[in-house]
């Protein structure tokens, strides 16, 4: 079994083959994901694809993404926590949060003042959090250690140095990896990917988005997972069934998944 700890399944790009996907994710062992919030418009189908999909285990997040700081409004913390508060089994994190100073646009201030917020929430209903760090690691990391925030999480779609992933590996956090380590050229990912403890990795495609080398500029798909398991195995001296095992032991792990909420 291999769990996609970062899939944007409620997004419209699955609309019109969302049955069909979830039954190749069966045969090809992707049995469980989690479903990361962007924007508080969006958190209700996210919630309910959590509720009313059977044939895998779904677990979601509920955040406000740097990316669509536009979109965000102060309100919208309350409605996070009101949401945290009555929480359902299925919402288990609070993400996708974080920074991205990837893209000039984005005001850093508002997007720091959103973060703090979040990070706050998080740490007051003792949950872990989903990151989105894009050239913003060591802020994100001076930001965590001022709120001495203590509950871990994932930093999704590892994109920082070796230095920046032991410093996370030393708070608790699991380091996402996905598509991107099935491109040649991405050496210092592969790297990372091949020397870091299996003990920090978790499995995640980003879907729709981070389409790996076979499909690229395609729409991504969770039943792609085990491409990115396969490269690992072809980078790591682990064999698959290990990293798999592993790896999904760490997604529940850090999740604070139960195993009798698995399949």
């Amino acid at each position: 079994m291999i769990f996609d700890s970062h899939c944007h399944w409620d997004f419209d790009d699955f609309t019109p083959d969302r049955s069909m996907i979830l039954d190749h994710c069966l045969k090809k062992e992707v049995l469980a994901l989690c479903i990361p919030g962007t924007t508080q418009a969006r958190w209700h189908s996210i919630i309910h694809l959590t509720e009313s999909t059977h044939s895998i285990v779904c677990y979601c997040a509920l955040g406000l993404h740097p990316y669509f700081i536009d979109e965000h409004h102060p309100d919208h913390l309350d409605t996070l926590e009101q949401h945290l508060v009555q929480r359902p089994e299925h919402l288990i994190a609070v993400g996708e949060i974080g920074l991205d100073f990837y893209l000039g646009h984005l005001d850093r201030d508002q997007q720091e003042s959103l973060f703090r917020a979040q990070v706050k929430i998080a740490q007051a209903h003792k949950l872990p959090i989903i990151l989105h760090a894009r050239k913003s690691h060591d802020q994100i990391l001076k930001i965590l250690r001022e709120l001495h925030f203590q509950e871990c999480g994932i930093v999704h779609a590892w994109s920082g140095s070796e230095q920046q992933a032991n410093r996370f590996i030393a708070m608790g956090f699991k380091l996402g990896f996905g598509g991107a380590i099935t491109y040649p050229r991405a050496t210092k990912l592969r790297h990372l990917a091949t020397t870091l403890p299996l003990t920090c990795l978790v499995l995640e495609t980003d879907a729709p988005d981070m389409a790996p080398a076979a499909f690229k500029g395609q729409r991504n798909s969770p039943e792609y997972l085990p491409l990115i398991l396969d490269e690992l195995c072809q980078l790591r001296p682990e064999s698959a069934e290990i990293i798999a095992r592993q790896t999904t032991q760490n997604t529940m792990d850090v999740l604070r998944i139960q195993s009798s909420k698995m399949p």
